[in-house]
């Protein structure tokens, strides 16, 4: 799923910035234990993008920064200059308990609104992979807004992962 999922997104920055290559893109969420956030860092940085990560410090895998990316604990400090904004879902199912202290207050520190909004770019990019924790990670008048391209990104997800199982199934040749 992962690596289907970081196609999708280079293929959404893409078609939207018509380039990866100089982008700054911050990845905003749980990064220790995404999946889709390791494909990302490794993706982007090899198609010559600056990635920032911002979460809370218990959420960061320790090291990370030997990938070539920076590392921030201030949501607006990372999205000031950002041309895409990448969030993550919390993913409670694997989390014991002790990554951060409610979630009110990661919504309060680390969630993007319409109020943080405002202090990046005018043409920056909201992703999301899905599925969202409304009000938590994502405001959901953002995530319905003007900048967010996850409508894009589920709607290339169906046709890439479409086109994958028809390679899969041997690409239209006829099979007995």
């Amino acid at each position: 799923e992962h690596p289907t999922q970081c196609l999708l997104d280079m293929f959404t920055i893409r078609e939207k910035k018509g380039k990866i290559a100089g982008l700054n893109v911050t990845i905003i969420g749980d990064i220790m234990h995404s999946r889709v956030a390791r494909s990302n860092i490794w993706g982007l940085i090899k198609m010559g993008a600056h990635v920032t990560l911002c979460t809370a410090p218990t959420m960061v895998p320790k090291g990370i920064e030997t990938f070539g990316v920076s590392v921030t604990y201030s949501i607006r400090d990372a999205i000031k200059n950002a041309d895409v904004i990448h969030l993550l879902r919390i993913q409670f199912e694997r989390d014991s308990g002790i990554l951060f202290p409610s979630i009110r207050e990661y919504g309060h520190f680390f969630g993007l609104n319409q109020d943080l909004l405002k202090s990046a770019p005018k043409d920056v990019l909201v992703m999301h992979p899905g599925p969202i924790n409304r009000g938590i990670e994502i405001e959901s008048k953002v995530a319905d807004g003007p900048s967010s391209v996850i409508l894009d990104q589920v709607t290339n997800g169906l046709a890439v992962r479409m086109a994958i199982l028809y390679l899969v199934h041997g690409g239209g040749e006829m099979h007995e």
